[in-house]
């Protein structure tokens, strides 16, 4: 059974005979068919019957589904409806909009609109740089999608991308204090998102691109680049790309290596996987070599994508080739953003000593982290039930947050290398582990260190 996770949990609202006793067969039926019991209330309680929610964990739909029916089967309880709290937590959206001042009176509509805001209008046409200081366009990020690589689940629209959109807002509020809006645009044109987002952007401070496919969203990240006045930054790319080098740092820290003596293979050659390539050959990085579904990318094929050949290029200087299983023999990193299973553990064994397996897959990783931990000496992947989570969670609130209080016009590679930086450093020597390399989206110092690392101001 694999294991539960919080984003499969169900609260079942149960009728059973006035039987304390039938409540704990419940928890243990629950128990035995792999669920784990979170919560179990008492709603009424009469004479004649119990009312009873009892909230649990499930790996997957199917398991909580086949949970329900056990409950079901069981004498003296009869299951009157199944929530699923996930679905529970996004009726009616995460995110709203709420007045920042008091609309109370006349005099306060004066103020806040119409006669007032006229005065603060022209001040702003007179002085286009105040617009920053009197609106909310100071602390406000567009999150902007088109649906096509919707975390792992791909093409998916733009409705469906609305969901994730609405979370990357919570977050941006939760850990940085910005407003950010969700823009899911119902086009995979580039030539219509360049045009869509270049004529909202008067209304932000930063343009967050999120979900979109590469090759497209690389093109598109460099027109917005040129042509806008705020900085752009594709999350999926350099959200990514700075959390793993952060943890690399660290990791390596673990095993005694050092970035500029170390073998890499990356695989994976989509936007992550070119963003993450790029900041390590920045921060010092000198043997990568990238892999793709055909094996290991060289300049000497001519075969490849302009992307691709791009990548190629500035990689493999050994021009390494064949599969992922014969570039990997004595490698020291493995760093995956492709696709579920492609990394038999066995494989690891044939790294150099202490390997570093970073498996960024999601929701499945490129190899099991459990069984990679048996070869590899360091393990990291994207999922919250293991240690080390590579979370861009870490990043990209931190990256705005700086961005916005520097009222900067671009993001530059010294501002991602910084920011990799800072969050390494979160880890102190004392705390710094095999299991411990990259501090939790929680603590407290993350935003407030990347942001100060970004603007250069002392959080």
């Amino acid at each position: 059974m694999a294991a539960t996770a919080s984003s499969y949990s169900i609260t079942m609202r149960l009728n059973t005979a006035p039987d304390h006793g039938v409540v704990g067969t419940v928890a243990t039926t629950i128990a035995e068919g792999g669920g784990i019991v979170t919560a179990i209330d008492v709603a009424e309680s009469r004479h004649d019957k119990l009312v009873v929610d009892v909230t649990c964990s499930a790996s997957d739909q199917t398991h909580s589904e086949e949970l329900v029916r056990a409950v079901e089967a069981l004498d003296g309880v009869a299951v009157h409806k199944v929530s699923d709290r996930t679905f529970l937590l996004h009726i009616g959206g995460k995110i709203k909009v709420e007045s920042k001042v008091p609309l109370r009176t006349r005099d306060d509509l004066s103020l806040a609109y119409t006669p007032g805001v006229g005065r603060v209008s022209m001040a702003i046409h007179d002085n286009p740089e105040d617009v920053r200081r009197l609106t909310i366009k100071g602390n406000s990020v567009a999150v902007v999608t088109d649906g096509s690589a919707v975390l792992g689940l791909g093409n998916i629209g733009p409705g469906a991308a609305l969901p994730v959109m609405e979370g990357k807002a919570a977050l941006f509020k939760r850990f940085a204090d910005i407003d950010a809006w969700p823009i899911c645009l119902a086009t995979q044109d580039t030539d219509e998102i360049v045009k869509a987002v270049e004529m909202i952007a008067p209304g932000f401070g930063g343009i967050n691109l999120e979900d979109i496919a590469a090759p497209r969203c690389f093109e598109i990240e460099r027109r917005l680049r040129e042509s806008l006045d705020i900085p752009v930054f594709h999350d999926d790319q350099h959200g990514t790309a700075i959390v793993v080098l952060a943890a690399l740092k660290n990791a390596l820290r673990c095993v005694k290596k050092s970035l500029p003596d170390v073998r890499i293979v990356v695989s994976g050659a989509g936007a992550a996987g070119t963003a993450i390539v790029t900041l390590l050959l920045a921060a010092g990085a000198v043997d990568v070599v990238v892999v793709d579904r055909e094996g290991a990318l060289s300049a000497d094929d001519a075969t490849l994508s302009p992307s691709h050949q791009e990548l190629a290029g500035a990689t493999n200087p050994r021009r390494a080739a064949g599969s992922l299983q014969e570039v990997l023999v004595d490698a020291d990193v493995f760093v995956g953003v492709s696709a579920p299973g492609i990394l038999t553990p066995e494989w690891i064994a044939d790294m150099a000593d202490g390997a570093v397996v970073f498996a960024l897959a999601n929701p499945d990783p490129e190899v099991d982290p459990a069984a990679a931990a048996k070869y590899a000496a360091v393990v990291a992947s994207g999922r919250s039930d293991y240690p080390n989570q590579i979370n861009n969670v870490l990043a990209f609130p931190g990256v705005f947050r700086g961005l916005l209080d520097a009222r900067a016009e671009d993001v530059s590679i010294d501002m991602l290398l910084r920011a990799a930086d800072a969050i390494a450093a979160v880890v102190s020597d004392e705390e710094l582990h095999a299991s411990f390399i990259i501090p939790s989206v929680f603590h407290p110092d993350v935003a407030k260190r990347v942001a100060s690392a970004i603007s250069g101001k002392e959080a």
